[in-house]
Parts: C-alpha cells; structure tokens; sequence
C-alpha cells in the first residue's frame, strides 16, 4: 500500500490560535479556539479540517476526512475533463494544388476545426515558384473563404522563407450559432 502525502491539516495539526468554522452543510459556527472546533468534531464523530490555511483566520470544517477526499478528487477529475488542451494542426499545399486534394485538405481542417483545434494551413514553394506569390495568396484565400463559416483567422498570411503560412482558431460564436440551430430543428 502507497503512501499519500496530505496537504491539508487536520485535527490536532491545526496550529492557528483561532479558526472560523463551518459545520458539514456550510453553515457557519463563528470564530473560535481550534480546541473548542475539535472538540465539536469529536462530538459529531467527525474530523476538523483546515480547508482555506491562507485566510484570516484560517477556515476550517466540520465533516468526514474521507468525504472531503472524495470531494476534492471529484472536483479535479471535472476540472481535467473539461480542461481541452488544443494543438496546432498543419495543412499542407502547393501553389498548383489540385482541386480534389484542395477539397480533401478543407475536410480534415473542418474536421480539426470543429474538434477544437487551431489550423495552419502553409502554402510551400519550390524553386522559381516563389515568383508567383500570388497564387499561394489566392490559394489561402479560398481556404479562408471555405472555413469562414466555422473558423476566424488567427494570423493573416505571412511569408516566412519558401512557405506562406495563414492560421486558423475555432469560431466558438459561430459553433454556438450552429449548435441553437441544431437545437430549434428538433
């Protein structure tokens, strides 16, 4: 069996010289001597636990150490959960980029897009096509215009060597928008 470090003070390992105290349902009992809240918790058959240490006087309850455990996980799973961590998703063209593959590339950045995550569409250009800039501008163009209903631009085109880059954000006003039109049809 592990060991689990506890951050949080309980009972006898309260130190203050006085603490508020709140019972189980939140309730306040007023300022006091740790001794008379543990004294209380001891009557109840329940533990004394420091839950806000920084504040002046420290708050401190009256329950179970175990549901308060049980609490505290409950609450950090909901928190990771809805915790979304995006990434940048790249999509790659050419200046002559066929339409077929255009139409492919503009799935996976709907696709992308509507999971939350950023898109960077980059145009590259390979020997003397960085002569014609203008039709890697024309190409992010289209893409700008395809993903204009779910996505606003990030970053506006920019050249950075042989590549053209133009990156895309999830639009989260117009994801609320499809989602109350979803909802009204049914």
């Amino acid at each position: 069996m592990r060991e689990v470090k506890r951050t949080v003070r309980i009972n006898d390992e309260i130190r203050s010289p006085e603490i508020r105290v709140l019972d189980d349902s939140g309730q306040q009992l007023g300022v006091m001597h740790p001794r008379e809240a543990l004294q209380i918790a001891r009557e109840r058959e329940v533990d004394l636990i420091e839950i806000v240490p920084n504040a002046q006087p420290p708050v401190c309850k009256i329950m179970e150490y175990g549901k308060y455990q049980y609490d505290q996980t409950k609450k950090e799973k909901i928190q990771r959960k809805h915790q979304h961590v995006s990434q940048v998703k790249e999509l790659r063209f050419h200046p002559h980029t066929d339409t077929h593959d255009f139409d492919f590339k503009m799935r996976h950045a709907r696709h992308f897009i509507e999971q939350g995550h950023k898109v960077k569409a980059v145009v590259q250009f390979r020997g003397r096509q960085l002569a014609y800039k203008e039709h890697g501008t024309e190409l992010l163009k289209r893409v700008e215009e395809q993903l204009s209903d779910i996505a606003k631009v990030e970053m506006q085109t920019k050249l950075e060597g042989s590549h053209m880059i133009m990156i895309f954000i999830p639009d989260k006003a117009a994801k609320k928008k499809k989602k109350d039109i979803s909802e009204n049809t049914l």
